[in-house]
């Protein structure tokens, strides 16, 4: 149906400004970030790989092809939007709501990307 390939898109694309935004910040505010990282007690040496991977899960999850890479980017971006989630619940900087924001889009599009591919099979 037309109306689940719009939720599909607009979920799928909010989700990817979301993750765009954050990959930018790791790569173009680094200073921030790694402060948050100590913060967190993350090794600082992760900032740089992880946008990478961002990235990577990003265009994983926009090709229609690679259904198990697709698979994969949605769990990857599931569990590191909840640990996200609480790390900054735990420090209390408030950010916490970012990811709680990119959790729900995050189900939406993956919801919406099943019930697109049942219709195309």
């Amino acid at each position: 149906m037309k109306t689940n390939k719009i939720v599909y898109y607009v979920s799928t694309g909010l989700l990817t400004l979301l993750v765009l935004f954050s990959a930018g910040m790791y790569f173009f505010n680094y200073e921030e970030v790694s402060e948050m990282f100590v913060d967190f007690g993350y090794p600082t040496y992760l900032i740089y790989p992880y946008a990478v991977f961002k990235i990577l899960g990003l265009i994983a999850l926009w090709i229609p092809n690679f259904k198990v890479i697709k698979e994969w980017a949605y769990a990857a971006f599931f569990f590191a939007f909840i640990l996200a989630f609480f790390a900054h619940f735990m420090i209390g900087d408030g950010e916490h709501i970012s990811a709680l924001i990119a959790i729900v889009l995050l189900l939406v599009s993956y919801i919406f990307n099943k019930k697109i591919a049942k219709l195309d099979d």
